[in-house]
């Protein structure tokens, strides 16, 4: 029987919004400079975003396998268009506060969903790649929202312009037909079932990898510029600007994985990757004294580390295909749990006057992954074979 949907245009909606993700987790970071000018409060803005993400993330799973894709996608896209709006018009604390939230929120659904919604619609041949694309989605509307952010010094005009092109997607996404909702009031599962996947040893070391992958992002995000400037001595936009290496690097390999993925295991793919990352963030932590050579290794680093998300949430949703969003809901809480830790911990650090040892908690992390990936796959495999012979609710 012939889908009542076409898959390359569901992928397509999903691959338009995680590029609007993309352009939310930047989203203040590249207009914070003229709005901390206009309203210095707007500061503390990104914690109010952190928060929204959070929950966004909690909450999209359980009502994407319940209710179905579509209109969650809808609203959460006009949820972020909406905020995207308010910072653009408005100087008041509070509504930018609104705002700021109401784009974290969005975004949030958007990323889990989106991930979701690629794992469900293709099988296990094809998974994996769709996944490294849909990634790659993520980091070209970042790049494209920092360009723009940049060539145009009023901040306003590319948020009402990212809004317009939202809405116009959010038209095509009305028109379009998903897939339905894979759990109905007669197919529910029971809490015994929920409670069996989130005890899982799936989910709980997939999750343990993204925990230190997103601590990782983060904390290299966070202080690298940092790093480079009070350890290395490098210029401070110079310092800036290896973020755009990191950037690009991480679309690099998230294009080129998704070709790599139809000739390797996923797991063999994987530790390639991590040692190219842990290669850069070697080269980084011996010269960090030269420009050239930190922007070569952010860019190592980006391209390394970009395989971890693709792969992992490939497995994890080839196992639990009926309840993929609560999966994924769970992991990606888990892992921003590990992105909110390191930013913590890595802060402590500088203030202290450790930073110092930066490279080598980055190259910890990446140890840690290389670690963990290789138990998390064999658990995926297990329980797959152990859903297949009935007993999945009982195994580990």
């Amino acid at each position: 029987m012939s889908k009542e949907y076409s898959t390359a245009k569901v992928n397509l909606a999903a691959c338009l919004a995680m590029a609007f993700f993309g352009v939310a987790m930047l989203s203040l970071g590249a207009i914070m400079p003229p709005l901390v000018r206009a309203v210095p409060q707007a500061i503390g803005l990104p914690m109010y975003m952190s928060i929204g993400i959070i929950l966004g993330t909690v909450i999209f799973g359980p009502i994407m396998d319940r209710y179905g894709y579509k209109w969650l996608l809808v609203l959460s896209s006009l949820i972020m268009l909406a905020g995207l709006l308010i910072l653009a018009y408005s100087t008041d604390m509070p509504l930018l506060i609104a705002g700021i939230f109401c784009v974290g929120l969005g975004g949030g659904v958007l990323n889990g969903e989106t991930n979701a919604l690629v794992s469900d619609i293709y099988d296990e041949e094809k998974r994996g790649r769709k996944m490294s694309i849909l990634g790659a989605c993520y980091c070209i509307g970042a790049m494209v929202w920092t360009l723009a952010c940049v060539l145009i010094p009023d901040y306003q005009i590319p948020l009402i312009a990212c809004a317009a092109v939202m809405l116009a997607s959010v038209v095509f996404f009305i028109a379009l037909k998903f897939p339905k909702a894979k759990i109905t009031s007669a197919t529910k599962p029971s809490g015994s079932e929920y409670r069996s996947m989130l005890t899982s040893g799936a989910l709980l070391l997939v999750a343990s990898v993204l925990f230190f992958q997103s601590a990782f992002e983060g904390t290299s995000g966070s202080y690298t510029t940092s790093f480079l400037t009070q350890i290395g001595g490098i210029a401070e936009n110079d310092a800036v600007l290896s973020l755009t290496f990191f950037t690009v690097g991480m679309m690099a390999g998230r294009f080129a994985l998704g070709a790599l993925m139809k000739k390797g295991r996923d797991l063999v793919v994987l530790f390639v990757y991590m040692f190219i990352a842990l290669l850069g963030v070697a080269m980084m932590g011996l010269g960090n004294h030269s420009t050239y050579i930190c922007w070569a290794a952010m860019a190592l680093i980006g391209f390394g580390v970009g395989a971890t998300y693709p792969v992992m949430l490939a497995r994890l949703g080839g196992v639990f295909r009926r309840m993929s969003g609560a999966a994924f809901s769970a992991a990606i809480f888990i892992a921003l749990c590990g992105q909110f830790l390191g930013n913590f911990l890595m802060g402590k650090l500088f203030s202290n006057g450790g930073g110092g040892i930066f490279a080598y908690l980055l190259a910890g992390m990446i140890l840690a992954i290389l670690v963990i990936a290789p138990f998390a796959c064999l658990a995926c495999s297990r329980r797959r074979k152990a859903d297949e012979n009935g007993n999945g609710n009982i195994y580990p």
